[in-house]
């Protein structure tokens, strides 16, 4: 597996009787890049392995895939719940003004007076916008209250992913007062 695999979803079962892997994309499936790859990682117990993907297109909420190798039936739903994942360099270029939420994690969030605010450790989806999730150095996870930031233009002002650096207009005060 390269070193640089993303979870982008998990198999779900099977879909059909000629073994198409039913997978939930981990984003809204129109958005995910797994109907564009020639190539998913599998990994789950017991199986950590490449397959080509002959065919993938988007089913409602989920993504129906033909994998090489796959079949039937039953070889597809023993896949079931294995992570579907491609490699980071494998990805599209973001388009302008865009960026990839994996290529968030691990930057430093700074504010307009220049205090490092904390690591990016995740960024979720809680409604109408993102949020990103602050890790402290040195801190334990889960030994403070979570640090969010609205990943939106009001909050974040830069993003400038070469220098690993997200520049917010926060202040520290905003979890205090919580």
């Amino acid at each position: 597996m390269p070193t640089d695999a993303v979870a982008l979803g998990r198999v779900a079962g099977a879909w059909g009787v000629r073994g198409w892997l039913r997978v939930t994309p981990y984003n809204d499936p129109h958005d995910s890049i797994l109907t564009r790859q020639p190539c998913w990682w599998l990994r789950g117990p017991g199986i950590c392995r490449l397959f080509g993907i002959e065919q993938a297109r988007v089913h409602g909420e989920q993504i129906v895939a033909r994998a090489h190798g796959i079949d039937d039936r039953e070889r597809a739903r023993a896949l079931e719940g294995c992570e579907v994942l491609v490699s980071r360099a494998a990805f599209p270029v973001a388009a302008p003004g865009e960026v990839y939420w994996i290529d968030l994690i691990g930057c430093v969030v700074c504010n307009l007076a220049g205090e490092t605010l904390g690591l990016v450790a995740a960024v979720e989806a809680f409604g109408a916008d993102p949020v990103l999730q602050l890790g402290v150095p040195g801190e334990a996870p889960g030994s403070a209250p979570a640090r969010l930031i609205p990943f939106v233009p009001a909050y974040v002002l830069e993003v400038d992913l070469a220098g690993r650096r997200i520049v917010a207009d926060w202040h520290r005060a905003y979890w205090e007062e919580r």
